[in-house]
């Protein structure tokens, strides 16, 4: 399964041990529908934000011990809260990424950037450890830099796309370091200073993603070969950027058959 702005993790996959599938899959139900309240269809922002602030309060509503009204976060206590006595915060920090995506569309610098994914895509890393039950700061820290990494390349995958959406995620601080415009985006024109920046950023992306990546050697069994294809389908799209010159305004970089062969090849054998 996939959702949109987690298209790079594919969580609850048949890799997983079938005891976690069922909280992984309620984790999911809950960050793809407070994603879609966030980003899908045609709805006024405060409506949007209406919505969110009540899955909050259902939130709330579990974190005080008692059972909430809706069956998303009925099944998300039942299977995956209460029996593995999972932190909320991570749930929080999800919504709280949700509600800025609402009302922020543009980010002034990196930092910015990564002070966001650390709302938005570091939480699933953390939400999983903890499932794992790996919970030391050396694992948590590599999760944090795997999740980011994913997050900006999902950006750079969908530079196109968000801009339809009227979101621009490249640091504005970075467009004009290369002479990029945003009405360069909208024209979806690829000149040398667009994909000198597209490389600048997926080189960061990419380097955050390695110096993460020895948490797949470190988890054992099912839960390591899970997150070694996640690792490997991230670099993946960061290579296929990189053929296509970084033109992502007529050909988006997704992942194949043939792709997910050498993927699934490539974490078996841990290369």
């Amino acid at each position: 399964m996939s959702v949109n702005h987690y298209e790079n993790f594919p969580v609850g996959s048949l890799v997983l041990p079938r005891r976690l599938r069922k909280p992984v899959h309620a984790v999911y139900a809950f960050a793809r529908t407070a994603d879609d309240i966030a980003d899908e269809g045609e709805v006024a922002d405060a409506v949007r934000l209406c919505r969110l602030e009540e899955l909050q309060k259902e939130l709330d509503t579990v974190s005080r011990g008692e059972t909430p009204k809706s069956a998303l976060m009925q099944r998300l206590q039942r299977e995956a809260v209460r029996p593995f006595a999972m932190p909320l915060q991570p749930f929080y920090d999800l919504l709280d990424a949700f509600k800025q995506d609402v009302v922020k569309k543009r980010y002034q610098d990196f930092g910015e950037l990564v002070d966001y994914c650390r709302k938005s895509a570091n939480p699933v890393g953390r939400m999983m450890l903890h499932l794992y039950g790996e919970t030391d700061s050396r694992s948590i820290a590599q999760s944090d830099g795997i999740c980011t990494a994913l997050q900006l390349i999902n950006f750079w995958q969908d530079v196109a796309l968000d801009w339809q959406k009227g979101r621009v995620y490249l640091p504005q601080e970075d467009l004009q370091k290369f002479g990029v415009t945003e009405a360069q985006i909208g024209e979806g024109r690829v000149d040398f200073a667009f994909q000198r920046l597209m490389a600048y950023e997926c080189d960061k992306a990419h380097k955050m993603l390695k110096a993460g990546s020895p948490l797949g050697k470190t988890l054992k069994g099912r839960t390591g070969l899970e997150l070694r294809m996640i690792i490997l389908g991230g670099q993946r799209i960061v290579h296929k950027l990189e053929e296509n010159k970084y033109d992502v305004f007529r050909a988006r970089p997704k992942l194949g058959a043939k792709d997910w062969w050498q993927i699934v090849r490539r974490a078996v054998l841990k290369k």
